[in-house]
């Protein structure tokens, strides 16, 4: 479980930058871009594929509720990409129904072992760009898919196409030189 001021704040502005769809996809999940690897990084160039690894989660839903959401015993429904390529309803879905895995946390008698579900997403599907910093993942809880939960993680995206901004600077630059 990874805790990041840039995912936090990215929660935080969920409801401000889209409105409804905050409102149909809570952010819930506990998930882990690239296991394993603290860095996360996407190199658009290099990469067919990211994993995400989703654990359980325990949160109070709508109702005030407490709700456990079992990644291992809910239907495989997710979509991982950009914001906006998720909010558009694009975004990539895995290209299997994924791996169970045991993750174990805390030490001595503390000690936790639950399963977690690691799924693997065609990165050119994704809608991901060159200076992304966050990944987003959404479960669809029917078929609509307009309603479910989301998650977020912190990612460093390299190569690919530079952003529009990056190559109108550069071409400034080029004239003014």
């Amino acid at each position: 479980m990874k805790t990041s001021a840039a995912v936090a704040a990215a929660a935080a502005t969920v409801p401000a930058l889209s409105g409804v769809a905050a409102a149909h996809f809570p952010v819930e999940l506990d998930i882990d871009v690239q296991p394993g690897n603290d860095d996360n990084f996407v190199d658009l160039n290099e990469h067919e594929y990211v994993s995400v690894a989703v654990h359980r989660s325990v949160f109070l839903n709508g109702d005030g509720e407490r709700e456990t959401f079992d990644p291992t015993e809910r239907e495989v429904a997710y979509r991982l990409g950009s914001r906006t390529a998720l909010d558009d309803g694009a975004g990539a879905r895995p290209t299997e129904n994924g791996e169970v895995t045991e993750t174990t946390t805390g030490h001595g008698e503390a000690a936790e072992t639950t399963e977690s579900l690691v799924l693997s997403f065609p990165v050119a599907e994704t809608g991901l760009e060159t200076g992304d910093d966050t990944v987003w993942l959404y479960w669809e809880r029917d078929d609509s898919g307009e309603h479910g939960y989301a998650g977020v993680d912190t990612v460093s995206v390299y190569g690919g196409t530079p952003p529009a901004d990056e190559l109108v600077g550069l071409l400034r630059r080029l004239l003014r030189g």
